[in-house]
């Protein structure tokens, strides 16, 4: 993990890749607790029998679940220091280039694109991809907005 001992050194960061969070599986009952949570029951994600018969061949994730454990990834890639408090901001940009097959494990990466001055702190835009074992395509890429607050 790499440690940011306040702005200042943050800025000094734009254009650096952070590196990679650790591998976590997403199981089929988090895709059906996600489920459950948003009322998105698609059989793709949901109903394993008929999925396997399916494009995928069997469940994948929501792509907003994927999006979901940005925090949980990136927040083991990177820490800013002497801030009061981060606030998520947003996305400018967010994609799902490929599926992510129920218990499958996922990993993110993290480059930071930007850090701007505002009123309220400093926005820190970063890129997060996350991947998942074995697929030439990235399971999301989104770039993060985060508000950080002095």
């Amino acid at each position: 993990m790499k440690v940011f001992e306040g702005i200042e050194e943050l800025e000094t960061a734009t254009g650096t890749h952070l590196g990679f969070s650790g591998w976590h599986t997403i199981t089929q009952e988090q895709i059906d607790t996600f489920a459950e949570a948003t009322g998105d029951h698609q059989w793709i994600h949901v109903d394993p029998q008929t999925a396997a018969q399916g494009p995928f061949g069997g469940t994948i994730a929501h792509g907003y679940l994927t999006l979901s454990l940005v925090p949980r990834l990136a927040g083991e890639t990177y820490e800013v220091r002497g801030v009061a408090m981060s606030i998520n901001y947003g996305a400018s940009k967010l994609r799902f280039p490929s599926p992510v097959p129920a218990d499958s494990r996922v990993r993110a990466g993290v480059e930071i694109l930007s850090l701007m001055p505002g009123g309220s702190g400093h926005q820190l835009t970063t890129r997060v991809t996350i991947e998942h074992e074995g697929s030439q395509k990235p399971a999301c890429v989104a770039d993060i907005l985060t508000l950080l607050v002095p």
